[in-house]
């Protein structure tokens, strides 16, 4: 007959065994935000190192100045663009055009508002052409038009998303260069110039306009289905029909929301450069978008989607292209180190690839 256990001995017994710290490292490096975040710390490092001064920050004029102000304030457009992104590409789709509604967004902003010089109680200023809530409300309404019509055509008429937001990467920068012209439109209403450089308790306005925005898509993503709906229609979007889901009307949303995303970028960009160019403005920002996207984890496969890595992975490709310039690297070559690192996030999202590298390393 065994003796009976002591009662200290039996609690310990009991106890649950706390986990050695080789797993919860393992555990640690699983966890689908590692890669990026530490991918924008490897950046981070190497501007310590060879970017004198990068994390001084100064105070002047009731806001901070510094490398990282900086990098944060103009990324802000690229995480709006990214953010849309994410459920597109969590669907299964793709979305071009994203570069041509920031265009057409600025565009119709600039000038709606432009300036006209008036005199206020003897002193000269300008004033909006049209009242700028109106003006802001109508350049939105162009970005959502532009994504009903994404929508339209990928969700209801079964066009490939790459091919039908193919058709408004260019008709939307044509149409911004027709209103225009092919001119930069100038705008002189300061009230205007504060939605891209404007600056709240210290800090960039359009930061809080990113977050609030973000915060927003979070809360709706957990605290209702419809970040579940999302994922499964992007995993397989006939069962997700067949369940009773209607993958058609969702996926004309997550166009809307990315276009809706593209518009207020494209006022960001317009306020902080005091014009519109239609020529330029979100030139290439459709790529950038993605890459964030995949940087931050998101698979280009569908179903598996993370907001908070699509916002990491435009801090890291603002981060990189910050470091490139301060480097005085060509700026050449920032587009030659995108293409490489897009090179490697499909490798890595190839399960061909990872299943040879499995066999080489065993």
């Amino acid at each position: 007959m065994n003796a009976p256990l002591n009662p200290a001995a039996a609690a310990a017994a009991a106890k649950p065994a706390a986990p050695n710290k080789p797993e919860s490292f393992s555990m640690l490096l699983q966890h689908p935000l590692s890669k990026p975040l530490a991918a924008l710390a490897a950046l981070l490092l190497i501007d310590l190192i060879f970017i004198p001064g990068f994390f001084k920050l100064e105070w002047k004029d009731g806001h901070l100045y510094g490398s990282v102000i900086d990098i944060v304030n103009r990324a802000a457009p690229l995480m709006l663009a990214a953010l849309g992104m994410t459920l597109v590409i969590a669907t299964r789709g793709i979305d071009i055009s994203v570069g041509a509604v920031v265009a057409l967004s600025g565009t119709m902003a600039a000038m709606l508002i432009g300036g006209t010089m008036v005199m206020n109680n003897g002193v000269p200023e300008y004033a909006a052409n049209t009242p700028m809530a109106l003006a802001l409300a109508a350049a939105m309404g162009a970005a959502l038009l532009c994504g009903a019509w994404n929508g339209v055509l990928v969700s209801f008429l079964g066009l490939q998303p790459i091919v039908a937001t193919l058709i408004l990467m260019v008709a939307g920068r044509g149409l911004a260069q027709l209103l225009t012209d092919g001119q930069i439109v100038t705008v002189y209403y300061k009230p205007f110039f504060f939605l891209g450089s404007g600056y709240l308790f210290g800090l960039p306005f359009s930061l809080y306009v990113v977050a609030a925005v973000v915060l927003a898509v979070g809360l709706i993503m957990r605290k209702t289905a419809l970040g579940l709906f999302i994922q499964a229609v992007g995993i397989n979007p006939v069962a997700a029909r067949l369940a009773g889901l209607k993958t058609a009307t969702l996926i004309f949303f997550v166009y809307v929301f990315c276009a809706a995303c593209a518009g207020m970028a494209g006022l960001m960009i317009s306020s902080n450069i005091k014009s519109a160019d239609a020529n330029n403005a979100g030139l290439l920002l459709e790529l950038d978008a993605i890459l964030a996207v995949t940087l931050g984890g998101t698979s280009l496969a569908g179903g598996k989607f993370s907001l908070a890595g699509s916002m990491i992975g435009a801090l890291i490709i603002q981060t990189l292209t910050y470091t490139i310039y301060s480097l005085g690297v060509p700026p050449e070559v920032n587009m030659v180190v995108k293409s490489i690192v897009v090179f490697l996030v499909c490798l890595s999202q190839s399960p061909e690839f990872k299943q040879l590298f499995k066999r080489r390393a065993a």
